[in-house]
């Protein structure tokens, strides 16, 4: 059964007042409640036990330190409610609040820009519910094309055994897959053979130690990792370069004046929004497609030798228009600062410096288009050795020490192994670093074009990693009393009923089965007067809520000019 938990409270209207709140010398929005909203937006900050923890030091709630993290007014929290479902995503580790604390601050943020966009002194409320969350963090595996279920990893993307323990590989796409091959010496029969040649690769790995492979598959340009403990990680350099790094870097590059942003807001306060996705699987397009559903004209760019995959297209460049742009030609290139010349967001989802021979390194971007907000996701960060690798959620959750919390709870023990044969890792019940920082980006994006309009103009960059997220979900987060129902059963319990946050429609792919959003801000019925205090009575309206679907269904990939819309 469902429980309704406030984060603040909804029953008391906050006025949003622009301006007032100070983050690091920079405005941002500030509010002002009718009602004892701040006691319980207090209580929030604590932590779900609040007072109660009479005197012990209680972490704050995830809603609370994601919104901290991005810069945000605490008492915005006054606005936000979730409803409570135990036991959707049972894992050892807070996956369900991880999930509801991104979700939550996305429509916070959302909320907000609508908010400054439509001059409305009003915050709509924002209410989160665990099950459609819970849906959109599985968006992945749910999708259908003509009912069929869609191919999530490759027979040769796996965890092996070594002879020292055991290495996770990466070998969905095809270049990826062709580099794992070269790395072990092994002969590339065709994707078709790797069922079978799935035997003669273990037999290969058994004899050769963890780190060794995965230093030869890095050096081959593929993408690998050694599993290791959370002790194993602790002591590594990538983890001392990632811990005291934010987890949410939103900054100021310059002080160029704000972009405009023309016409009416629309539903969800981003129409007239100009969106460039430079992203792979699954954070970034998880963040962009976001931005979509709230009205942004998002166009995602791949390259014509590689084109997303069509399951991974088909879930999460909904709202999205798909173009196929060659970045090394000067054709290409020409089309692109068109395209950058009109642009408001640019969003890259490749490891620092991989793009930077296209001119897309974010400070040049910024110079040819000042006033730019510039999204960047990586797997690793920034800093440390590990900064240039290759990495994806799975990669992540393996040298993270992750997949042994997993595999150690599933087996109902106390410890995370020490990765021997005894204890083969497991995985995060969906692929939750990617969701989850997908929609931290999505919050950062919003936040930075609030800021610009509330306080300092000026371009902005906000940097995300995979490894900075699990940092949060492994040690920062609250314990989620419903998130270890698989351990207390042992047993898994049946499938949750995703039934009411799926939906389907005919689109070019076929028909489509998709996940809703569960961001999204706004009474359910958006029908009536204008808020009283708002600037224009009907672009506030029009704003004040968010959609419930895209406006559009995806498309084929590529199948769209490289233009914008208008």
């Amino acid at each position: 059964m469902a429980a309704r938990d406030s984060v603040g409270t909804a029953k008391f209207d906050t006025e949003f007042v622009p301006g007032e709140f100070e983050r690091d010398g920079t405005s941002g929005g500030a509010a002002r409640s009718t009602g004892p909203a701040a006691a319980t937006a207090e209580d929030d900050l604590r932590g779900p036990e609040g007072s109660a923890a009479a005197g012990r030091a209680v972490p704050q709630s995830g809603t609370a330190q994601a919104w901290a993290a991005l810069g945000g007014d605490p008492a915005l929290l006054a606005r936000a409610t979730r409803e409570r479902r135990p036991g959707l995503l049972p894992s050892a580790l807070p996956v369900q609040e991880l999930a509801s604390a991104a979700v939550t601050a996305c429509s916070l943020a959302a909320a907000e820009f609508s908010c400054v966009r439509a001059r409305s002194a009003l915050l709509p409320p924002v209410r989160v519910d665990d099950g459609a969350v819970a849906t959109a963090f599985r968006s992945d595996r749910l999708v259908r094309i003509d009912g069929r279920a869609p191919v999530t990893f490759a027979p040769l993307s796996r965890f092996w055994r070594t002879a020292d323990g055991w290495v996770r590989t990466h070998a969905n796409y095809p270049h990826h897959r062709a580099r794992l091959l070269s790395a072990l010496g092994m002969p590339d029969h065709g994707p078709a053979e790797d069922e079978a040649a799935a035997g003669r690769i273990a037999t290969e790995l058994a004899g050769r130690q963890a780190r060794d492979v995965e230093e030869a598959v890095y050096g081959e340009g593929g993408v690998a990792v050694a599993a290791r403990t959370p002790e194993e990680w602790a002591a590594h350099p990538q983890r001392a370069a990632v811990a005291p790094a934010p987890l949410v870097a939103l900054s100021r590059l310059d002080g160029a004046p704000t972009l405009p942003l023309e016409g009416p807001p629309g539903p969800g306060g981003l129409r007239g929004l100009r969106v460039l996705d430079l992203t792979r699987v699954l954070a970034g397009p998880v963040a962009t497609r976001t931005l979509a559903l709230l009205g942004a004209d998002v166009l995602r760019i791949d390259a014509p030798e590689r084109p997303e995959f069509l399951d991974t297209h088909a879930d999460t460049d909904l709202g999205k228009r798909s173009t196929l742009l060659d970045l090394s030609s000067r054709a290409g290139q020409g089309v692109f600062e068109e395209l950058l010349a009109s642009a408001h967001v640019v969003v890259t989802g490749y490891r620092p410096g991989a793009l930077d021979r296209f001119g897309l390194a974010p400070e040049s971007l910024m110079d040819r288009r000042p006033g730019l907000v510039v999204g960047q996701l990586s797997a690793w960060g920034t800093a440390g050795p590990w900064q240039r690798r290759r990495g994806f959620d799975s990669l992540v959750q393996a040298a993270t020490g992750i997949g042994f919390l997993e595999a150690a709870g599933a087996a109902g023990r106390t410890d995370a192994g020490t990765g021997s044969a005894d204890l083969a890792p497991g995985a995060l019940p969906t692929q939750a670093l990617d969701h989850g920082t997908g929609y931290l980006l999505a919050a950062g994006l919003l936040r930075a074009l609030t800021e610009q309009r509330t306080g300092a103009a000026g371009s902005r960059l906000v940097r995300l990693s995979l490894a900075r997220t699990a940092h949060w979900l492994m040690h920062d987060l609250p314990a989620d009393p419903g998130g270890a129902a698989r351990e207390a059963s042992g047993a898994v319990g049946a499938a949750p009923d995703d039934s009411p946050w799926l939906t389907t429609a005919d689109s070019p792919l076929g028909r489509l089965r998709y996940a809703l959003s569960p961001v999204g801000f706004g009474p359910a019925d958006s029908t009536g007067p204008a808020a009283p205090g708002s600037g224009d009575g009907a672009d506030a309206l029009d704003a004040a809520h968010s959609p419930r679907d895209w406006a559009r269904v995806t498309g084929q990939v590529g199948g769209d000019p490289a233009a914008w819309l208008s």
